[in-house]
């Protein structure tokens, strides 16, 4: 009689602690690449971020991993990731490039943020990946920026899409420097841009110099290339005290509820992670 009861305790356990654990279990796996070393903002926007996927992981039941060791680029340690992020920079080596390119062309996720788009020729960042500027993200080189790092209007171009579906037709984002591009998007059928500049941000920026500051125009901001499980995000630029010497970051990029539900959603979407509620 004692080994019955024994035995239907375990039962009961068992079927208790099952979903549970299931519950537990990671939906989906991010690895987050940086080099931190260029530009303090870009630098204090790579210290955020690692500090808030955390949390987000931890509510959202995903793991979040990060590496500046670009040599894991490759496609052994990629297969255990469903979602790739470049929080600043890209590869620079061919074979870790060959294997980004291969991972999101077997159906990877990626989101890249800010800096992660960069390129201008000559500079530290050449345009010298064609596939990833122009046939990736669509945007090719590097053009212009507004400065100083300043808040905008953004408006919802697709509010149909599993990242801005939760999204306001409207809202303004946190500080950030906003970048022009060498392509024009919208030319670009492989293109769906997601968000734009709202024409209510002009002038965006406050210089000192007089082309660092928008009047008119059309800026996607936020876009998706629709033969691939990708974002181009161009915020990621905190606002660093330059001017009195302390380089205090002013600014953060995370400390605005509209970006950060753009981020999670997008990252649930890349996940094929049902959104949690």
């Amino acid at each position: 009689m004692k080994s019955i009861r024994r035995m239907l305790l375990w039962v009961l356990l068992g079927a208790f602690c099952a979903p549970v654990a299931a519950q537990q279990k990671p939906a989906f796996k991010v690895i987050a690449f940086y080099t931190a070393k260029n530009d303090r903002a870009h630098i204090s926007f790579v210290h955020e971020a690692n500090n808030w996927f955390p949390k987000m992981a931890e509510t959202y039941h995903f793991t979040y991993d990060s590496t500046s060791n670009w040599e894991l680029l490759n496609a052994e340690f990629l297969a255990d990731y469903q979602v790739v992020l470049f929080l600043d920079t890209r590869p620079e080596d061919p074979l870790q490039r060959q294997a980004f390119q291969e991972y999101v062309e077997h159906g990877g996720g990626f989101i890249g943020f800010h800096f992660a788009g960069f390129a201008l020729t000559p500079s530290a960042y050449p345009q010298n990946w064609d596939w990833y500027h122009n046939t990736f993200l669509g945007s090719g080189s590097y053009k212009s920026n507004t400065w100083r790092p300043t808040s905008a209007v953004l408006r919802v171009e697709n509010n149909r899409h599993p990242a801005t579906a939760n999204l306001p037709a409207t809202f303004r984002s946190a500080p950030n420097e906003w970048y022009r591009w060498e392509n024009d998007l919208t030319a670009n059928p492989d293109i769906e841009i997601l968000l734009s500049i709202d024409p209510q941000s002009f002038p965006l920026g406050t210089g000192p110099k007089p082309h660092e500051i928008w009047h008119e125009g059309y800026y996607p901001v936020v876009w998706t290339n629709k033969n691939y499980r990708m974002l181009y995000v161009n915020m990621g630029h905190n606002d660093i005290d330059y001017e009195q010497g302390t380089n205090k970051t002013l600014s953060f990029t995370f400390a605005n509820d509209a970006q950060n539900q753009l981020v999670i959603d997008a990252l649930l979407w890349l996940g094929k992670a049902e959104r949690a509620h």
